[in-house]
């Protein structure tokens, strides 16, 4: 099927500022609460906010083999459960409704325009999934090389499994949450000082991680494999992710068993999903893979993205700080080879579910993506606009992680995700 939503020339009669991360081409899919506080399925074009549920109902999605209720529900779960056929002809047609040029009922109809059209003030962005299974990946080879020298042996700073499969562990998804939310330092064990005896209260060693999610669709029943080839095919979209981390309560924990308390308190993810059609211009060649993977993870063609990352820091009632310049690109394990490792002993995938790559760190000092990397384990503090100094995160302080795709004067992006720091409690 044509991706027609993709072509560079379109543009909305919808206004779309300069430089906006939601340009016709990209066309996200999230839950908002409108202003009548109804939760519905919609995507964004521009600053304005649009209501799926309200289009299907006056039958703009005529021809589309759909539910009647299958925007008007708090999830994209089931939307997702459709596949890509139905994602595409959806795409495709709110791309055609709202393109500049368009002859449909919608743009000279106010009474419909009143029902679809929400500005962003007049709406409140929820979870876009219910995520019943989360795992986080380990798959950049700079972030695990790094660690791997901060704690182990600089000289043989990856795990010998790290260039053989892709690492990942199994996370709490109940404690994921959207852009905006606020996250109370938290508490909990450190290791021993001193006297024998662990510590214990709020984290002192705060971090961000600087990494993006998949989220996935029923990709295959308990038993059955996903293959390299067809892994892309289960796999909808994606958005920013923070994955918190305490890293002084993770140091204590983490052997022999993994990460725990100092991850699960909380992962903030950008509320739009950008689906994987949109971004399939900006493809890009992934790292070399030495040695060879097994056959089931090797790959033919583009599987990476070039997608530029930042991270930055605002100091409350401060300015923003950006603290690091990163990119996609740089993944060594591809999504492709995360899903299809994640299959490979019949794990069933399901719709919502969702993959985080694990910390995207780049070749460069400045495109370290966590604190932990940007200041060698607090050695080197980071200097603020206002002349303060960060090794960890402070309270007060907001996270906002940033990401857009540029080619062919068509930018896609996935607005802010962000998280502010409020004392333990």
């Amino acid at each position: 099927m044509p991706l027609s939503a993709n072509d560079p020339s379109h543009k909305s009669w919808l206004d779309v500022p300069a430089n906006s991360d939601f340009p016709i081409q990209n066309i996200p899919f999230g839950v908002f609460l409108t202003r009548d506080d109804v939760i519905t399925i919609g995507t964004r074009i521009g600053d304005t906010a649009i209501d799926l549920g309200a289009l299907h109902q006056l039958g703009y999605f005529k021809g589309i083999d759909l539910t009647d209720d299958i925007f008007l529900q708090d999830s994209l779960n089931d939307f997702i459960a459709d596949g890509r056929k139905t994602w595409r002809l959806v795409r495709n047609r709110v791309s055609k409704i709202f393109r500049e040029g368009s002859d449909t009922e919608l743009r000279n109809n106010d009474d419909h325009r009143d029902k679809v059209l929400f500005s962003l003030d007049e709406i409140e962005m929820q979870m876009p999934v219910d995520v019943g299974d989360y795992t986080d990946f380990y798959a950049s080879k700079e972030h695990a090389t790094n660690v791997g020298s901060l704690f182990r042996d600089p000289e043989n700073a990856l795990m010998p499994n790290w260039l053989h499969i892709p690492i990942g562990y199994h996370g709490r998804s109940s404690s994921i949450i959207p852009s905006g939310t606020p996250i109370h330092r938290p508490i909990g064990q450190s290791k021993p000082g001193d006297d024998g005896k662990p510590g214990f209260g709020p984290s002192k060693l705060l971090d961000f991680e600087l990494e993006m999610a998949f989220i996935t669709t029923a990709a295959n029943d308990l038993g059955k494999r996903v293959s390299i080839d067809e892994a892309e095919d289960h796999i909808f979209g994606l958005v920013l992710f923070n994955d918190w981390s305490a890293r002084d309560i993770q140091a204590w924990e983490y052997q022999p068993l993994g990460p725990f308390l100092g991850k699960s308190f909380a992962s903030t993810i950008s509320p739009w999903i950008v689906t994987l059609d949109a971004l399939e211009p900006f493809r890009a060649k992934g790292p070399e893979q030495e040695p060879k993977p097994l056959p089931y993870l090797q790959q033919q063609g583009k599987k990476n993205f070039d997608i530029h990352l930042q991270a930055i820091i605002q100091p409350e009632n401060g300015e923003e700080n950006i603290v690091a310049n990163s990119n996609f690109k740089y993944m060594y394990w591809s999504m492709a080879q995360q899903l299809a490792h994640h299959t490979i002993n019949g794990c069933n995938v399901r719709s919502g579910d969702m993959m985080g790559s694990g910390t995207i760190s780049g070749p460069t000092k400045d495109s370290y993506g966590s604190m932990l990397e940007l200041t060698w384990r607090g050695q080197n503090p980071l200097k603020l606009s206002d002349g303060s100094e960060r090794k960890f995160i402070e309270d007060g302080d907001t996270v906002i992680l940033r990401g857009h795709a540029e080619k062919d004067g068509v930018r896609i992006g996935f607005g802010d995700c962000s998280g502010k720091i409020l004392p333990a409690h």
